[in-house]
């Protein structure tokens, strides 16, 4: 495990829930960072219409290790 780690901040979306938001998040940066560590959200926000949430969005921080110089 590495002491130093890099942060990479992303915005998931999804129409199904924040979890999925979150784990479309992830997913996306794994493509290309498959050593994630973590991740935080830092934010949970919706988009409405007719009264109803149609879209769920999450501002999140994604740590990974920092070895090998990415």
């Amino acid at each position: 495990m590495s002491s130093v780690a890099k942060v990479v901040e992303m915005v998931g979306q999804s129409s199904e829930s924040w979890q999925d938001a979150v784990n479309r998040a992830v997913a996306e940066l794994h493509k290309s960072v498959p050593d994630i560590t973590g991740v935080e959200v830092t934010n949970w926000t919706a988009n409405v219409r007719d009264g109803r949430v149609v879209e769920y969005k999450v501002d999140v921080k994604v740590a990974y290790g920092a070895e090998g110089g990415r």
